[in-house]
């Protein structure tokens, strides 16, 4: 797992202080209290390896906290639905957002609604994602 700490790249409305940020192969995840922000890079196909590394970013910040994981979809990439049967493991992983505004999107969250069976919602914006995940943690 490659990590590097760079500036926040996710503008969000709330004054959330980023603890940390993390650069990988494959994307980049931000850490904020009570919740992750993950953006996947263009043209990935999202693997159990890939999967690994952002369960061990959330056990070093989240391990007995209960928290939420926001993905920030801005580019296009697949993930298997049979991922989510690692992680809805994932016992203090209390609700996935999922931020789109592509047509796309709506129809995808469907089917990976139907594999995670825990509370998953879509928004069109990141700042509402956050403001639903705060509110449900409180």
């Amino acid at each position: 797992m490659k990590k590097n700490y760079f500036c926040a790249m996710i503008k969000l409305d709330t004054k959330k202080e980023l603890i940390k940020a993390y650069k990988l192969d494959f994307g980049y995840v931000e850490i904020y209290p009570k919740f992750a922000v993950g953006v996947i890079n263009d043209g990935i196909d999202l693997s159990i390896e890939n999967l690994s590394d952002l369960i061990a970013i959330a056990d070093i910040h989240f391990r007995n906290e209960d928290f939420a994981y926001i993905s920030l979809r801005k580019h296009a990439y697949a993930i298997n639905p049979a991922l989510y049967s690692y992680i809805k493991e994932i016992p203090n992983l209390k609700m996935i957002a999922v931020v789109s505004d592509k047509e796309l999107y709506k129809h995808n969250f469907k089917i990976e609604k139907y594999f995670y069976g825990k509370e998953m919602k879509l928004f069109k914006d990141i700042n509402s994602a956050v403001k639903w995940a705060l509110q449900k943690l409180d």
